[in-house]
């Protein structure tokens, strides 16, 4: 029996609970009237925000460096719309499958879409880079399909394998090209996709790596992935932040920002740090702006991380 429990395992039960659960949304959801997904989207999120589960308590301490100066109150209400913005990317992600080319290419409204656009015709290659917000696969169906073009991503490995592996055929069938974040061969390949003209987009607000670059993040220390900025670096590929958010209706709203220019001088290391930091301060305004629609349920700062290290060790 291996570490994680065999078939008849504790570990091996809950992993085939969870992939069950991920199954059934994928096949009942997307079956659902809309108006009743959306309200049964709603009720999940209200009753998991009711229970002050560690997920919700997570959110609200992140919610808490954003907006510094909120009350509990204000806090306690930032969070339970979170809670439903999130449920929002759930639901939509269960049904996007379904989608026709032209509810997904209406779905979507970006504003200075002409950063990618003229990068991409240009033939540099392009670098996305988005924070944990609203719905970027929302965002990455309107590429593929509102746009027509393919692009190259990374997933984060899940538990159970089985889990991951349902989540990579529902990406690549929305015309997606997925690696896994584990292993030597991803960044290879994704620099391979910018020297050809190809399209990159990484979440990159969370560092999944031991390689991360620390920056100043709503005045705090934090670490972000280096990729973004290192791919651009080696490659001369453009690096656009993009944010999202929701607002009122059920097109969801985003903005392509400026690109981040590689420094002139400075080692690698020191053009990374720069590239980054700024990558972190657009995400930054972004998510001031639009906190709720900012789906970070876990630990992100450097003191929360340290903190979790004291209490296992203690």
């Amino acid at each position: 029996m291996s570490g994680r429990g065999g078939p008849g395992g504790l570990a091996g039960i809950k992993d085939s609970v969870t992939d069950g659960l991920y199954g059934l949304g994928w096949a009942t959801v997307k079956k659902l009237p809309e108006p009743v997904a959306k309200g049964l989207g709603r009720r999940i999120a209200d009753t998991a925000w009711k229970r002050r589960g560690k997920s919700v308590l997570r959110l609200e301490s992140n919610l808490a460096r954003v907006v510094p100066d909120a009350s509990p109150q204000r806090l306690a209400a930032l969070s339970r719309a979170g809670m439903r913005s999130y449920m929002r990317y759930w639901m939509e992600s269960f049904r996007l499958p379904a989608w026709s080319q032209e509810r997904a290419a209406g779905s979507f409204d970006p504003k200075d879409v002409h950063h990618l656009t003229d990068g991409l015709a240009s033939g540099r290659g392009v670098v996305l880079a988005l924070p944990h917000m609203a719905n970027w696969d929302l965002a990455g169906v309107w590429v593929t399909r509102g746009l027509g073009v393919p692009f190259t991503t990374v997933a984060e490995r899940l538990k159970p394998e089985s889990l991951f592996d349902r989540f990579v055929a529902y990406r690549e069938s929305l015309g997606m090209e997925v690696l896994p974040h584990t292993g030597g061969s991803a960044f290879g390949t994704l620099a391979r996709r910018l020297r050809s003209g190809g399209l990159v987009c990484l979440v990159a607000d969370r560092d999944l790596s031991a390689s991360g670059v620390q920056v100043s993040f709503f005045g705090e220390p934090a670490r972000m992935p280096a990729g973004p900025a290192i791919l651009a670096q080696q490659t001369g590929a453009l690096l656009l932040p993009v944010t999202l958010w929701y607002d009122d209706t059920d097109v969801m709203r985003g903005q392509v920002h400026a690109p981040i220019d590689v420094p002139e001088s400075g080692t690698r290391a020191e053009k990374t740090s720069v590239m980054t930091q700024a990558l972190a301060d657009v995400f930054a305004g972004g998510i001031a702006d639009h906190p709720e629609d900012w789906h970070m349920l876990q630990r992100l700062w450097t003191a929360d991380l340290e903190q979790r290290q004291e209490d296992r060790t203690a």
